[in-house]
């Protein structure tokens, strides 16, 4: 019997329409295509869409990010609206003994704008916040990222300070902002 046989979705009810879904290879196909459909446009904020190629790439990615899932050393969950991906919230990291979650996301450029992020972002915070394992999230961002600034002032951050030349993309390097929320 393979994993996949005694798979069990976590679901996160948004509101109505929005979902989050806990990552499973079975989303590999539709994973893959979103993700080629905004190659250019993840690009501009982050370095890894240039290095998924193929479908088994998107299974693979899923496939790892289902164990540390599972194991409580990240969580990932696809944002679906009307049970189609729309994007990925992610805790990339989970610190357990600091409580301490890292946040990444990413939207299908088609639907920016709608607050999609920032209800599911809350809805996350929220689940994980009350259930006692993480109490710190933390967003870092390149400066240039005025979107996912936006994300984190409109959810409650606050701007801690700003990493020089902390992330490498498209060649350069970029300063970074870091914002954090403490939930108690």
């Amino acid at each position: 019997m393979r994993d996949s046989d005694n798979w069990q979705d976590e679901v996160i009810e948004v509101d109505d329409s929005l979902a989050l879904h806990s990552i499973h290879e079975r989303y590999a196909d539709e994973l893959f295509a979103v993700v080629q459909k905004n190659k250019a446009w993840l690009q501009t904020a982050m370095d890894w869409p240039q290095f998924v190629v193929s479908v088994e790439d998107s299974r693979k990615n899923a496939q790892g990010n289902y164990i540390l899932h599972h194991r409580g050393y990240a969580k990932m969950f696809l944002i679906m609206r009307d049970k189609k991906i729309m994007g990925v919230i992610s805790f990339n990291q989970i610190e357990p003994t600091n409580k301490t979650a890292y946040i990444g996301y990413w939207l299908d450029e088609n639907v920016l704008g709608q607050g999609i992020v920032s209800r599911a972002l809350e809805a996350v915070m929220q689940k994980y916040a009350r259930e006692g394992l993480v109490r710190r999230f933390v967003i870092k961002c390149i400066v240039s990222n005025t979107a996912s600034n936006r994300v984190a002032r409109r959810n409650g951050f606050t701007l801690e300070g700003r990493l020089k030349q902390a992330e490498f993309l498209n060649g350069e390097f970029h300063d970074q902002n870091i914002y954090g929320r403490i939930i108690e």
